[in-house]
């Protein structure tokens, strides 16, 4: 049984994997002439798949992708081809909740306000100085200050996507108290914390109910463009939305006109329709709007999980076993 690596991979790796199972000859090609000329009889690939390679491929069963989104890496003959195809879904699940949630309570507790309020020493509270001070209020009143704030437990999470990242943003969430909805083409329940996820279909509904919208969903012919200005219509004008999908799933002219206009209150993104966001675009001069750089599976534990997904197909492919991660590659995911 042989397994081809291209782009070759460093000594360490390619070692470990060689130690998985002596029945399978790992061939880790230099460049890409070693690696069409070793495609020919190899039942297994990791590495990035090419149509030239793929032509040459004749006993091919099953490719391991390096990475976790699919619309770069799919192609018409691998999609038709019979080989099984693996992912690295749910590598970044935590961590890509922990940045919604840094979204989420940013925007609650003022932080952008605040943070930029501090670069001049500005002590004055969301809602005014006035509110905090005013002694017209009495003990129990709500101040202005306190409506600037928002209490999390009374607010409601939308999840469009509740796949591996959306379902760990749906349980960091529950822990902060939120209530939760969630969209999704295939799971129908994540038991503890969301009893009943609505079809694609009720996408209106989510919108018109939640108070944070977290776009988790991947880039699929499905996907693209699911966010314009109908969908903006449909939210609340109070309300957040939060991507960290796939750029392309919001049309970036749509949003900056929904926040012009006050349709909605703000937003947070970690990916765009076109990346790197213009340095004259509109939206960084937004004070409501959180604009990261594409950097919210960023984490210091990806590489050993990377890896550690790799060598446990490399195993399970060696032995026959059902292979972790795979995808329905005409549906991208």
């Amino acid at each position: 049984m042989k397994l081809l690596i291209y782009p070759a991979i460093d000594n360490v790796r390619y070692s470990a994997l060689c130690d998985v199972d002596s029945r399978l000859t790992i061939v880790n090609a230099a460049d890409a002439e070693q690696a069409e000329r070793e495609i020919v009889d190899a039942e297994g690939f990791f590495g990035k798949m090419t149509p030239a390679l793929l032509a040459r491929a004749e006993v091919l069963r099953w490719i391991q992708s390096p990475t976790a989104s699919l619309e770069h890496y799919l192609f018409p003959e691998l999609i038709d081809h019979p080989c099984a195809l693996s992912n690295m879904r749910g590598l970044f699940s935590d961590v890509i909740a922990d940045h919604v949630m840094g979204y989420v309570i940013s925007f609650a507790r003022q932080f952008p306000l605040y943070f930029r309020q501090q670069l001049c020493a500005n002590w004055e509270p969301a809602g005014g100085e006035a509110a905090r001070t005013d002694n017209k209020c009495g003990p129990g009143m709500i101040t202005d200050m306190d409506r600037a704030h928002r209490h999390l437990a009374d607010d409601t999470l939308g999840i469009v996507g509740v796949g591996e990242i959306g379902a760990e943003i749906a349980r960091r969430a529950k822990a902060f108290g939120l209530n939760l909805i969630g969209i999704d083409p295939v799971r129908r329940t994540l038991p503890g914390i969301i009893d009943d996820i609505g079809d694609v279909s009720q996408l209106p509904e989510l919108l018109a109910a939640s108070d944070y919208v977290v776009i988790a969903a991947p880039h699929t012919p499905e996907t693209f463009k699911m966010f314009r200005r109908k969908q903006f219509e449909q939210m609340r004008s109070t309300a957040y939305l939060i991507n960290i999908g796939r750029g392309v799933i919001v049309d970036l002219a749509d949003l900056t006109a929904a926040l012009q206009q006050k349709q909605i209150a703000g937003a947070g993104f970690d990916v765009f329709e076109v990346e790197p966001l213009p340095s004259d675009h509109p939206l960084w001069a937004m004070e409501n709007v959180i604009i990261t750089p594409h950097v919210a599976a960023a984490s210091p534990r990806i590489a050993e999980r990377h890896f550690a997904v790799v060598k446990e197909n490399v195993g399970r492919f060696a032995s026959g076993e059902l292979l972790t991660n795979l995808v329905d590659k005409r549906r991208w995911y």
